[in-house]
């Protein structure tokens, strides 16, 4: 009898210590959804018998791309300014883009064939269906594609007529052509508070590039005194660059999100295109030292690893864009430079921060969760939650 109550109450204590958890976990549930709710990013929470919660698939991978594009955005703005500054001959910017693109075209080749069970056949019914056979749906990413070109050689001319603090904060106004474009073209509602911290998240990210005294004292050394029409010239230019940079960006978007057809796909196609105008710059800027020395000269390890980055930094921002957006792609973006600056202060000893850089970090962050506050924290139901 005694072993038998015993056996009772011991059970009674397990019980309780479960329910107890229970409710500990169904607390953490309603936090994390709040949570959720304060980034923004429309995460689907369907509750099981009030016991836990689950994210769609969906939505992890909108999360996990996220995090991707910061930690690949930070590695390669470290490398990228390693391998430009080791002492080894220099690598031609030119083709590294190129071979970037092909790299990218040829991964997304492998996931779409992954895709369809590993069959050679299917993989080329898929290529023939989706880009050979549908020749003005796949030129559409030949927009992009030019406006990406363009862009470079407008920050090139901008670069050559302007001082960097007026072209970092100039160039920042991508930020808020992007968020105008994607109320323009994807109809996205921007609240006003959404405005105001696209506003500081710009004014913050220009302030965290600004460069230092000494850099700007060297700079301006170094830099020849444009005349005000070319100053002009200059300030078009990156001008220009924001407006193709929100546009090219958004459109992408909408061509992702506005179609059956998959991610790899269109990065096959937008591949093809960049490395098409790619090959054309190669030509008209670094033709002669390709024919001297070869299309690969100055390639190393390192610089070998800065190109597969940019070319998985190409299938990331894809995966951002198509389950969130181009203005939480901005706000990655921004995260990541400071956090690269950062590493360069503890780590490579290259860097020395500012109180521009302090004000800009604390404006980034601010924007960012401000952008993402709700008024009111409402609890919705679960066939709210599961519109995905």
């Amino acid at each position: 009898m005694w072993r038998v109550c015993f056996g009772f109450k011991r059970t009674l204590m397990t019980v309780n210590l479960l329910l107890a958890k229970i409710s500990i976990f169904e607390f953490n549930v309603k936090v994390l959804r709040h949570w959720i709710q304060l980034t923004q990013l429309d995460v689907t929470i369907c509750f099981v018998n009030d016991k836990g919660c689950v994210i769609s698939k969906k939505e992890n991978l909108r999360w996990i791309s996220l995090v991707a594009l910061v930690v690949q955005n930070t590695s390669l703005v470290l490398l990228l300014r390693y391998s430009r500054t080791m002492k080894a001959e220099r690598y031609l910017s030119s083709t590294a883009i190129v071979t970037a693109e092909f790299i990218k075209g040829l991964v997304c080749v492998i996931l779409v064939w992954l895709e369809n069970d590993r069959s050679v056949s299917r993989l080329l019914r898929v290529l023939n269906e989706e880009i050979y056979a549908k020749p003005y749906d796949t030129s559409k990413l030949a927009i992009p594609s030019g406006l990406y070109a363009v862009q470079n050689n407008l920050l090139f001319v901008a670069l050559s007529y302007l001082n960097a603090a007026t072209y970092q904060v100039a160039y920042q106004l991508k930020i808020l052509t992007t968020a105008i474009f994607s109320v323009l073209i994807m109809g996205k509602k921007v609240e006003r508070h959404q405005w105001f911290s696209l506003c500081l998240l710009a004014i913050g990210v220009a302030f965290v590039t600004w460069p230092s005294s000494e850099e700007a004292t060297k700079r301006i050394a170094t830099q020849i005194q444009a005349t005000w029409l070319q100053q002009a010239i200059g300030f078009g230019a990156v001008l220009l660059a924001s407006v193709t940079s929100g546009f090219s960006g958004v459109y992408f978007e909408k061509i992702l999100k506005t179609g059956s057809t998959s991610v790899w796909v269109r990065n096959i196609q937008l591949a093809f295109f960049g490395a098409l105008f790619g090959l054309v710059i190669v030509v008209c800027v670094d033709y002669k030292p390709v024919m001297e020395k070869g299309f690969f000269q100055g390639y190393s390890t390192i610089v070998w690893i800065v190109i597969i980055l940019q070319a998985m930094g190409g299938l990331i921002i894809a995966t951002v864009i198509k389950y969130a957006d181009n203005i939480i792609k901005g706000f990655a973006t921004s995260l990541s430079i400071i956090f690269s600056s950062v590493i360069s202060y503890f780590f490579l000893h290259d860097f020395s921060p500012s109180l521009f850089f302090y004000t800009g970090t604390v404006f980034v962050l601010s924007a960012t969760f401000l952008y993402g506050w709700e008024r009111k924290m409402t609890s919705s139901s679960v066939a709210d939650q599961s519109r995905i």
